[in-house]
């Protein structure tokens, strides 16, 4: 504890230079009784900043972190870092017990096997583009004193096992009774004095019972012994394991898994009862993902035979469903363009696009049908309706794109998760109101040639004219 005091102080000194930091916190370990457990070992560093056109020089959040990064790495050996943010690491660290954006979980039996390859897999993690902040959870060994008790001495002293661990426990304190002071109640505890905890030589000597009137003492009954042992044993699913964890930046999760599953499959050889699963905040992404490919479908067929129930003709309905491959198209251009990998956002954003962009397809298509129905021939019909209906068509489509604009240029809490769904949103519409603008007048009239024209609307409004 007192290490991880000095330390993190050391942290906090280096970071609260940076001209953008409001702020820096650290806390160490959790009590038992909290809901994530934390040894003395680990810390988590709040660094709180400034708002950002406080900031001296412009540059962007992974910027900083980067620069961080160099500077702890560079100042404060022998100590492992992970970039993150407090919801994101609770969220990822419920997933898998990880707080890290990507986790490979080994299981096995063998703690030095599950070591050893812990940190072969940390190596090939490391030279997967956009891998930081790697590392294994075994980063070092604790000095244990093991003592395991001689079933054959135990048999020809006549002493049973119980009285060797009972003066073992007085290593750290063993309770013989109780105190008591009105309610309050003190345990009454032995231990053995320091030096005698501190020594081998002492400790080998400490009485355990008499045999033949002379006592016998811990050696004889016991080996005593030093080892190097890990800090912590993880168990799940009745198994042990250990974790390589990783924070992705600069592309995105679903293709650095991709890639780095293929990478260890081909340099890691795992022995005989050792598996390896991903987890970490790519669990949420595959399940997620696999929602989307289920409801993305149900909802285009959804929206194709709603078209088709309201306009009575596959070929209209057809004509109306081109605006959903436009939309997506210019989504993906818009993401691009931006730089911005898939996500969950993103995807969300086309669902609520194809929505919007059929709709205009719809305004259009119907106040043409109107148009047909009322007589005027069909070769005017598609002039008549993109002059009248230009309006509302860029109306819908500006409230919509100038409604998300905020989001797409947001650079506070959440922006992350916002800017991908708007800019989906706002680059699909560009592409569609440009095909339901000048794309669908020219084609309407090989679509709707020898249909029967649909009224789909009563109103009392003038019909359009020309000048």
């Amino acid at each position: 504890l007192e290490g991880s005091i000095e330390m993190s102080t050391q942290i906090e000194s280096l970071l609260k230079k940076y001209p953008e930091v409001e702020t820096v916190f650290s806390k160490t370990g959790r009590p038992e009784i909290a809901n994530d457990v934390m040894g003395v070992h680990q810390t988590d560093v709040w660094v709180l900043l400034k708002p950002v056109d406080q900031w001296p020089a412009p540059k962007t959040r992974d910027e900083l972190i980067e620069q961080m990064s160099e500077e702890l790495n560079a100042n404060v050996p022998g100590v492992a870092f992970g970039f993150t943010q407090p919801i994101e690491m609770r969220v990822d660290e419920l997933v898998a017990g990880v707080k890290a954006d990507v986790a490979v979980l080994l299981y096995g039996d063998d703690l030095e096997t599950l070591g050893g390859k812990g940190k072969e897999i940390e190596a090939v993690l490391r030279n997967i583009p956009g891998a930081v902040d790697v590392k294994a959870d075994y980063q070092a060994n604790l000095s244990t004193l093991t003592i395991a008790t001689k079933p054959e001495s135990l048999a020809q002293y006549g002493i049973d096992a119980r009285t060797v661990l009972d003066v073992v426990s007085a290593l750290g304190g063993h309770q013989v009774g109780q105190i008591f002071e009105g309610r309050a109640r003190y345990p009454i505890m032995v231990r053995l004095p320091i030096q005698w905890r501190e020594h081998l030589s002492l400790l080998e000597q400490v009485p355990v019972a008499e045999a033949g009137g002379e006592p016998v003492p811990l050696k004889e009954l016991a080996d005593i012994r030093m080892e190097e042992t890990p800090p912590s044993i993880e168990h799940e699913g009745n198994r042990r394991r250990t974790f390589i964890s990783a924070n992705v930046r600069g592309r995105d999760v679903a293709s650095f898994v991709t890639d780095a599953q293929r990478a260890v499959a081909e340099k890691i050889a795992l022995p005989p009862g050792y598996e390896i699963r991903w987890g970490g905040d790519f669990e949420n992404l595959q399940s997620a993902s696999l929602r989307l490919a289920i409801i993305t479908p149900i909802v285009l067929v959804i929206i194709m035979l709603l078209l088709h129930t309201s306009l009575g003709s596959l070929r209209l309905a057809i004509l109306i469903f081109l605006a959903v491959p436009m939309a997506a198209s210019g989504g993906v251009i818009a993401l691009y363009l931006r730089e911005m990998p898939f996500s969950i956002s993103a995807g969300v954003g086309f669902i609520a696009l194809f929505g919007v962009a059929v709709l205009n397809g719809l305004v259009w298509v119907s106040a043409a049908e109107n148009l047909r129905a009322a007589g005027v021939p069909i070769s005017e019909v598609s002039l008549r309706t993109a002059l009248v209906r230009l309006r509302p068509i860029l109306m819908t489509a500006l409230v919509a794109s100038l409604g998300f604009l905020p989001m797409a240029l947001s650079t506070s809490d959440g922006a992350e998760m916002q800017r991908p769904l708007a800019t989906v949103v706002i680059g699909g519409l560009i592409t569609s109101t440009l095909l339901t603008s000048l794309v669908i007048p020219t084609i309407y009239p090989w679509f709707a040639r020898g249909l029967h024209a649909i009224h789909l609307t009563h109103h009392d409004e003038p019909e359009p004219t020309l000048d």
